[in-house]
């Protein structure tokens, strides 16, 4: 389940580099919870040809992240963000702390 959730991230920061086609079927899968035969069915193509571009595209994702550490980088933000909300800060560090999660947050 949790490499799911973490292929759904990937999908929501780096989909729109993947094909029209690869982002639809990952986002169906990952996101919509649909199975390979409901994607084939709907798409009207084999359950075998779903699970390549679900592979493929899957890959592409995981190389992305290699490649350019988006997600890395803000687990390790976040670490930080935690850290620093945990000592005592004036009014505008604390505002800029807030900048700064909401910004995670999009």
């Amino acid at each position: 389940m949790e490499e799911k959730i973490e292929i759904s991230i990937l999908l929501s920061l780096y989909g729109n580099l993947l094909t029209p086609t690869q982002k639809k079927y990952m986002e169906q899968y990952y996101n919509e919870d649909l199975s390979l035969s409901e994607i084939g069915e709907n798409e009207q193509i084999t359950r075998q040809a779903v699970r390549t571009i679900l592979v493929k595209s899957k890959k592409k994702l995981q190389e992305y992240e290699e490649n350019l550490q988006y997600r890395k980088k803000e687990k390790e933000i976040k670490k930080l963000t935690q850290k620093l909300e945990e000592t005592k800060l004036n009014q505008v560090q604390q505002q800029i702390l807030e900048q700064i999660n909401n910004l995670l947050e999009c």
